[in-house]
């Protein structure tokens, strides 16, 4: 009898070590889960705060600033949810619905788009337009943005990214073509026009710089055309005088 005490005793023992280990288990991977999610959010919010950062020559609506600020706010709310006594958490999301509730301020130039002079800040430009429809499309997949409201404003950054395309190989055609590098600035217009042909749609910048891009190409390949004129004429000169030379009578010293 006492040893079947002791062994019930040893089983009872050996159940509850296998429970407790279990519920640790359970607790470690809640927190890991937790921990990875708090992660993801965090990655939400430093990209929609890093879009804002290198898009500040980019010209938003008010809808897609209003649709960064609600991303923003979303993801303070999960992060709220999972940590509900970090104070610092609970102040942002205030600060957040703060920001949203408040009228959005702009300025006249933000509605236009001003080209970065060097390269880097031209790619800069074009990766935070390549951001923001990303993240517009995300929050579209998540039903949080109506589908009239995606289509428009995705199609404004991509005619967006038309406009700094085209107008960056204009700028460096017009410069080539300052400096005498003819070939090199038809190459640049001939790109631009190819991405200005490319488009399934036609609208007033379109048509213009096509257009200007045509007058381009044709002014070049008139240039070329007299130079290689010139180039012949003058060829033609000096084999001519090597002729004359060549046939020219003697002269009797």
């Amino acid at each position: 009898m006492f040893v079947a005490i002791i062994i019930m005793l040893i089983v009872a023992l050996i159940v509850i070590a296998v429970w407790v280990s279990a519920v640790q288990q359970h607790k470690e991977k809640q927190e890991a889960e937790r921990r990875k999610e708090l992660a993801k959010q965090k990655k939400i919010i430093e990209d929609a705060e890093d879009v804002i950062l290198n898009s500040s020559n980019i010209p938003m609506s008010e809808i897609m600033i209003r649709i960064i600020q609600r991303r923003v706010h979303d993801a303070l709310a999960v992060m709220v949810e999972l940590s509900p006594t970090s104070r610092e958490l609970k102040n942002r999301l205030h600060e957040s619905q703060e920001r949203m509730n408040n009228p959005i301020e702009r300025s006249p130039e933000s509605e236009t788009l001003v080209l970065p002079d060097n390269d880097k800040q031209l790619i800069s430009l074009v990766q935070g337009i390549k951001k923001l429809r990303q993240l517009v499309r995300s929050e579209h997949s998540k039903g949080k943005v109506d589908t009239q409201i995606f289509v428009a404003e995705d199609k404004k950054l991509e005619r967006l990214q038309l406009r700094i395309n085209v107008e960056s190989q204009i700028k460096r055609g017009v410069s080539a073509r300052t400096a005498n590098m003819v070939g090199s600035a038809r190459q640049y217009f001939e790109k631009a026009y190819a991405t200005i042909c490319s488009v399934t749609y036609s609208d007033e910048y379109t048509q213009q710089k096509k257009a200007e891009l045509e007058t381009y190409l044709q002014e070049i390949s008139n240039e070329l055309r007299a130079s290689n004129a010139s180039a012949i004429k003058k060829k033609a000169e000096q084999e001519q005088d090597d002729l004359d030379v060549l046939f020219a009578p003697k002269k009797k010293w």
